[in-house]
């Protein structure tokens, strides 16, 4: 028995938005690899690509719009993961250093919001899947996959990235099938021939996809804070691209052939359409569904400790405390459960409309964040960072850092002419031939005028990166990088 438990209690991680000790660091940069490849690996990218189809594109224009939309915010999203060795920190906690220790509270309740959309998008997803394998229906599924869900991010990081390896695997193996059953149905050069561009469709597609990639920004950096500190930035960035955008072009072709064979008997029935494409015996379909639930776990655990780790960054702007005892860390998880499953039971009749429009009001908001994070980051910080200021009010970042604020406000509001959504629409998105280009306009604009605004204000900071708190005088430093 005391052996079990010392197991649990190796796997059930410690850590909350603490910095990790170079002592617990472990693993290399090909984990990002097999984390991201099975977080794309699964059915809501799949709807993702498809949706580019369903809403009118040719499938031949979707899958190279989807590609350069996979890309680019894959490029972006790994920018961020390469700032987690480094920092060994969450992602959200390096922008105090943008925005001040409880100026960051703004984009993080953006990103909350995010995450119990996504657990709720996913959750309905994967609901029809264990509600089919179960014989229990959609809402028992949905609630029986959303407590598994909470389980898993209790436990945490080891665990998270050990579905991210098996999910990869396992997914991958059904998806090679999945599309062989599919070009046995239907002939690849006919899904291919219409080759009638669109360009608003074109850029619709490319925002989706980009979208999607961009999503993950605010909390890639929460799975390669572990990596060892010397861990090669370049190789972070390049091994998180490879597998993020494998895993997402891979599930997103595949949808978007999906949606163009089947028409609109994809639409509404996107899980039971692909099981179909199993064949039909009992045995495979059985194994397809548990793919399906098995891949949306493996991202649903993502959103779920992600929102946990940025309602816990939030919190401690206030409180000031950067541990967590694990009844807080289970209240928090169990709050992101009960509202992203409440979403999930009042959306899933509406889901596939209702996903795309979220998916485009999400990218407002993460742009912006993204361009100031970048652009401090590795323009004006070089960086380096006081990470025990990142947790303190009165410290060299302050609690408000207004012209990150002010420059955030600027580039959603900036990208309003340009976006077009069910709920509304900009006055330069009809002169545009209705294409949205919202997502560039958020990433260009904040990225200039926050550069324009603080590169030569540089006074907060420090010439190298501090890691422990500055000794008082006459005292020897404890920990510094250079």
């Amino acid at each position: 028995m005391p052996d079990s438990q010392d197991a649990l209690d190796s796997l059930v991680e410690k850590r909350s938005i603490d910095v990790v000790p170079d002592a617990e660091r472990h693993g290399t940069a090909f984990s990002q690899f097999t984390l991201w490849l099975g977080a794309n690996l699964q059915i809501t990218a799949v709807v993702t690509g498809a949706l580019a189809v369903v809403f009118g594109a040719a499938a031949f224009w979707a899958i190279i719009a989807l590609l350069i939309g996979n890309l680019l915010g894959g490029a972006v999203m790994a920018l961020h993961s390469a700032q987690g060795p480094r920092l060994g920190l969450p992602q959200m906690i390096s922008s105090r250093a943008q925005f001040g220790v409880r100026g960051a509270i703004v984009p993080l309740l953006l990103v909350i919001v995010m995450y119990v959309g996504f657990f709720a998008s996913g959750s309905v997803l994967a609901g029809q899947a264990v509600g089919e394998l179960t014989h229990l229906g959609d809402t028992t599924g949905i609630v029986l996959f959303a407590l598994v869900t909470a389980v898993a991010a209790a436990v945490g990081y080891r665990l998270i990235h050990t579905l991210g390896r098996i999910a990869g695997v396992v997914c991958a193996l059904a998806f090679v099938y999945l599309g062989i059953r599919l070009l046995d149905r239907t002939d690849l050069a006919t899904l291919l021939h219409d080759r009638t561009f669109d360009f608003p469709l074109f850029l619709l597609a490319v925002s989706l996809s980009a979208s999607w990639q961009l999503a993950f920004g605010p909390y890639v950096a929460d799975y390669s804070r572990y990596l060892p500190r010397a861990t090669s930035a370049k190789a972070t960035f390049s091994w998180t691209l490879a597998g993020t955008v494998l895993g997402s072009q891979w599930s997103m072709t595949f949808g978007a052939l999906a949606a163009a064979a089947a028409g609109h008997a994809f639409v509404g029935h996107e899980v039971t359409y692909i099981v179909g494409l199993g064949g039909g015996a009992a045995l495979i379909t059985s194994l397809l569904y548990f793919v399906i639930a098995l891949g949306k776990l493996t991202i649903n655990v993502l959103n779920t400790y992600g929102g946990f780790m940025s309602m816990v960054t939030s919190v401690s702007g206030f409180r000031g405390r950067a541990t967590l005892s694990p009844r807080g860390r289970a209240a928090y998880i169990a709050g992101i459960m009960v509202a992203g499953t409440a979403v999930a039971l009042l959306g899933k009749n509406s889901f596939l409309s209702s996903f795309k429009d979220f998916l485009l009001f999400l990218l407002t908001f993460f742009t912006p964040w993204s361009a100031i994070n970048l652009v401090d980051y590795y323009a004006i910080a070089k960086e380096r960072y006081d990470i025990p200021a990142l947790s303190d009010p009165n410290g060299r970042y302050g609690a408000w850092r207004w012209k990150a604020l002010s420059t955030y406000a600027l580039g959603v509001l900036a990208q309003l002419p340009f976006l077009s959504t069910a709920f509304y629409t900009g006055p330069f998105v009809a002169p545009l031939g209705g294409a949205d280009i919202s997502w560039l306009i958020g990433l260009a604009v904040p990225a200039a005028v926050y550069w324009l605004l603080a590169h030569r204000d540089t006074a907060h900071v420090p010439d190298r990166m501090i890691l422990a708190p500055e000794p008082t005088p006459g005292r020897p430093r404890v920990t510094e990088s250079g």
